[in-house]
């Protein structure tokens, strides 16, 4: 039998995740949970920031989208590394930058200082939206890769409730001027964690086959899947992938040009889409949006907690789905209640009707971000493109994020001071034109290998 018959066939076949596989892929996703971290702590912190470095709306706007700049930063430079040293490599360094930022900003001294250490923590963002999903979406069986990538957008969600439970916790302590610096320093300690757990986790198989190393990527496959049968048909596909007209692996071929157009398109479409829909506007600016709506501070830091548990509910409820009802119609689903709930929570602050309808609308919105694009964007960017240039692909999906995330956290602020239902109806616009965007351009990825996705989408 062809050995990529075999492969293409087991693809298809109920497949049990092997220990090393799981292990691999919750450590990875820890990178995630310090993404969600870094992301969300400064929600709490906005208030003390204005107060002690005396920002205004504008500069509290750059203030919180400066991480972003090192995202966006991060986001561009991992994929190279990525291919040259390997994803744990690469997840070594970022795991090293979370917790330099961690304790740099608890420590900041000025002003200047704190945008530096927030930048780093940027960089450790960009890296890991770029390289935990890529390395567990090479190392996961076809069938449950849906699931396993998605581990990282759990932990991501994980990561944002913890930062809110954590700044509430901090909050309820009375620590005076020292609060929003022990909010900032806890996370040093998962950081720490997240680089000692790296050392357990094997090299990416196809990274492995990528660089020659063919012999180390059969002896990982084995330990990864639990029939082992296929990994022969396997390693033959991955090489198949990678080749070359001379038989090499060419790393200098270009991402831009016309037989990649499409899974670029997707990538950036679907990045662009996710923070056209204000995700991070809520992120970054929870407990400010419910001060708008008339909470007080530690009502406004409770009122966090329970977005940040409605957005770990919602992303375990599409994690066990979507590898069953695949990427479409999670992104179908999740399109409709952002545009319902963003209208309501307009409406809401246009008509001055008061904190519960802001809280219930923004409940609504986190469930239908968790569920769909939360749960999709970084599964799906992960899947599109060949071995051949997917960190340089995932890279460009976790940049244009950025990009637009630096936008939306930078600009909400400013509009939110002038009128913030503007804010949440530009957002429901948008999500509309996601909605198109799915329905007229979206292929769906779920059940079939990484190399049968190139297929799909026309590439040799």
């Amino acid at each position: 039998m062809d050995p990529t018959a075999a492969s293409a066939s087991s693809a298809t076949e109920p497949t049990v995740a092997t220990s090393t596989v799981l292990r691999a892929a919750v450590v990875a996703a820890l990178g995630g949970l310090l993404f969600g971290f870094e992301t969300a702590v400064i929600s709490g912190t906005t208030g003390w920031l204005r107060s002690v470095f005396a920002l205004s709306d504008f500069t509290l706007g750059f203030t919180v989208s400066s991480a972003l700049i090192g995202t966006m930063i991060g986001s561009v430079a991992a994929g190279r590394p990525a291919d040259q040293f390997g994803r744990k490599a690469v997840l070594f360094v970022l795991a090293g930058l979370f917790f330099i930022s961690a304790l740099g900003c608890a420590f900041a001294w000025s002003w200047p200082v704190f945008l530096a250490f927030r930048f780093l923590g940027g960089l450790g963002v960009g890296g890991a939206s770029v390289v935990s999903p890529l390395y567990i979406a090479e190392i996961a069986p076809a069938p449950m890769r849906g699931r396993l990538v998605a581990i990282t957008q759990f932990n991501i969600v994980l990561g944002i409730l913890l930062a809110y439970l954590s700044n509430f916790l901090v909050g309820q302590m009375h620590l005076g001027a020292a609060e929003w610096r022990w909010m900032f320093g806890v996370m040093a300690a998962p950081a720490a964690v997240f680089f000692a757990l790296l050392f357990a986790v094997p090299q990416s198989p196809r990274w492995l086959v990528a660089r020659g190393r063919a012999a180390e990527a059969r002896a990982v496959l084995e330990k990864c899947r639990a029939e082992t049968s296929s990994v022969e048909g396997e390693i033959a596909e991955i090489q198949k992938s990678v080749a070359t007209e001379s038989g090499r692996q060419n790393e200098s071929e270009p991402l831009f040009q016309r037989k990649y157009f499409r899974p670029v398109g997707l990538a950036v479409s679907i990045a662009m889409f996710n923070q056209l829909s204000g995700i991070n506007a809520l992120i970054y600016y929870t407990a400010d949006i419910f001060r708008m709506a008339g909470a007080g501070t530690q009502s406004a830091l409770l009122q966090s907690v329970i977005i940040g548990t409605t957005n770990l509910l919602f992303t375990v409820a599409a994690m066990a789905v979507i590898d069953r009802f695949g990427r479409r119609k999670l992104m179908l689903a999740g399109s409709v209640g952002y545009i319902v709930s963003l209208a309501a929570v307009a409406w809401a602050f246009h008509q001055h009707t008061g904190g519960a309808m802001v809280l219930g609308g923004l409940l609504v919105f986190i469930a239908a971000h968790a569920f769909g694009q939360g749960a999709v964007i970084w599964v799906f960017i992960s899947e599109i493109f060949p071995t051949r240039v997917r960190a340089r692909g995932q890279a460009l999906g976790s940049t244009t994020h950025w990009v637009m995330a630096a936008a939306i956290s930078w600009t909400f602020p400013i509009i939110a001071a002038k009128a913030g239902w503007m804010a949440f109806a530009f957002y429901a616009v948008c999500c509309v034109g996601q909605l198109l965007w799915v329905v007229a351009a979206m292929p769906e990825t779920k059940g079939i290998s990484l190399e049968q996705i190139q297929k799909k989408l026309g590439i040799d």
